[in-house]
């Protein structure tokens, strides 16, 4: 299927310090993953960028919950959740978008997990499910029904982004090569994209997008 880049979203999700090598949350090689962000970018003309931006003692956070270390199972609010060391607290080093990242092209950031109780993963909704951060509404205008996603982490934020733009309808397409994966629990690369095929999801190499 022919990628038409001119009436296609790309979305990048996530290029952020702490999601890189030296970061409080760092995705093993997660910073190759800007220059063919930068190359993709510059074939769209409807570039989204997402940010973590989290409040200090985020929900997310296992130094929010006595007793828990990171990468902990929880439940919070009636919903499995894994808890994460602090990272993209609002206004930090850890928070920005790497220095290798060229952010000329995107014409929207979509910040999210930016309530204190509620964190998101998704570029569309929060972790209930419920709660909309925009970006659906945002392409709809611009009538838009096809969304190209890459970027931090594979089997979490790029995932669940995806997965919400499956199930809203979009064509979607994830780029392999400029996403980079956390890796855990073990497996949960290979759980991802399973999923994301049987939701229709294409998942591509960054050469099958036209220049």
């Amino acid at each position: 299927m022919r990628i038409d880049t001119g009436r296609a979203a790309f979305i990048a999700v996530d290029p952020q310090n702490d999601f890189c090598p030296g970061g409080a949350l760092a995705v093993p090689q997660g910073d190759e993953v800007m220059p063919i962000l930068n190359d993709l970018a510059r074939a769209f003309d409807v570039c989204v960028l997402t940010q973590d931006w989290h409040p200090a003692g985020h929900v997310s956070f296992a130094s929010s919950h006595e007793g828990a270390r990171p990468y902990d199972a929880a439940s919070v609010d009636g919903r499995d959740a894994t808890l994460w060391p602090d990272h993209c607290v609002q206004g930090s080093h850890g928070a920005a978008f790497h220095e290798a990242l060229d952010q000329r092209p995107y014409r929207l950031v979509v910040r999210k997990g930016f309530r204190s109780g509620l964190d998101s993963y998704s570029a569309f909704f929060e972790n209930d499910g419920r709660t909309p951060t925009g970006l659906d509404g945002y392409l709809r205008g611009l009538s838009l029904g096809t969304v190209v996603v890459a970027g931090l982490a594979l089997d979490y934020c790029v995932y669940y982004s995806a997965l919400d733009a499956a199930r809203l309808g979009y064509t979607v397409f994830v780029v392999r090569d400029a996403s980079r994966a956390v890796g855990a629990p073990a497996g949960s690369v290979d759980r991802a994209l399973d999923d994301l095929r049987a939701h229709g999801v294409a998942i591509i190499d960054s050469s099958e997008v036209p220049r």
